[in-house]
């Protein structure tokens, strides 16, 4: 596929239908009504995965495009609540008349890449389909794809955070270990759970307006209770509460793996991959449900 390629030449002028058949050319209202069965509708997303990639390129070339920083943009987010929990964890030492130990370094360096890519995602997925208006107004195609290519388009500052934290651990003494298998299987949760969060954000800051600022309240002081600058051991019996999130376990699991400690907490792993598959499901009901009104609530 031509990333150069516009994207009205992929999509569809008007409005078209899913149908039993497949897509219907026939052009409608502005304002579609809900046809076609679920599964057809998936099928149009995943028949429209060139979009999908064309999108996500857009997002990346619009994000760096005249940047000064380039890629470095990609690492400052991380390098910033790395900073910040290292004060946090200096802290928590002189309080306790400890030195800082070099795993405790590592284990927020570790946890705040994830989280850097999780807040990135909602930041901007929240806002995908009310920043691409005239596109989910004047040409058809399934609008579920901006929330997922804006989660897609992160994928690539994840990878370049990656390849800066592996390099930094290198230069800590980190080893690989067996436990670090668990990593691609913490990464696809946290990756689904991130999409469907996404999905339901971007369709809701459409009817609701003041979402994007509940985002951006919420994701600022949810570092605070999530597991970035600490571990969540360290609450004893109040743990349980914070595991509720369903990013804290990953968070843990993925500490545990890259440190190459025993895989703690398995059942609220599970408890997260659960939770990120309703969401995700979830999301994409009510994505579907809420699709047809979205022209007018633009």
């Amino acid at each position: 596929m031509n990333p150069n390629v516009p994207i009205s030449a992929l999509a569809r002028p008007a409005e078209a239908v899913v149908g039993a058949g497949g897509v219907s050319r026939a052009p409608l209202p502005a304002v579609t009504r809900l046809t076609g069965s679920m599964a057809d509708w998936l099928r149009e997303i995943v028949a429209r995965r060139d979009l999908l990639i064309l999108l996500a390129w857009r997002e990346i070339k619009v994000k760096y495009k005249q940047s000064v920083m380039g890629f470095l943009w990609a690492i400052l987010m991380p390098a910033l609540i790395v900073s910040a929990g290292v004060v946090v964890k200096f802290a928590f030492a002189t309080v306790a008349g400890k030195p800082l130990d070099n795993n405790d370094v590592v284990s927020v360096a570790v946890r705040s890449v994830p989280w850097a890519f999780f807040v990135a995602s909602i930041r901007f997925a929240s806002t995908s389909l009310v920043s691409n208006a005239n596109l989910v107004t004047k040409i058809y195609m399934p609008r579920v794809l901006f929330p997922i290519a804006s989660v897609l388009s992160q994928l690539l500052d994840l990878a370049v955070a990656t390849v800066v934290l592996a390099l930094f651990l290198i230069v800590t003494g980190a080893h690989l270990h067996v436990q670090m298998l668990w990593l691609p299987l913490l990464l696809v949760i946290l990756v689904l759970l991130v999409t469907g969060l996404a999905i339901f954000l971007s369709a809701a800051a459409l009817f609701f307006r003041d979402v994007k600022y509940i985002v951006e309240v919420v994701i600022t002081f949810a570092i605070f209770f999530t597991p970035v600058f600490y571990e969540v051991s360290m609450l004893g019996k109040w743990a349980r509460f914070l595991l509720l999130n369903p990013v804290a376990p990953l968070l843990e699991g993925i500490s545990a793996a890259v440190l190459g400690r025993p895989m703690p907490l398995v059942g609220w792993v599970a408890y997260s991959a659960v939770a990120s598959v309703v969401i995700f499901v979830g999301s994409l009901f009510f994505f579907r449900r809420f699709e047809p009104y979205f022209a007018e609530a633009v």
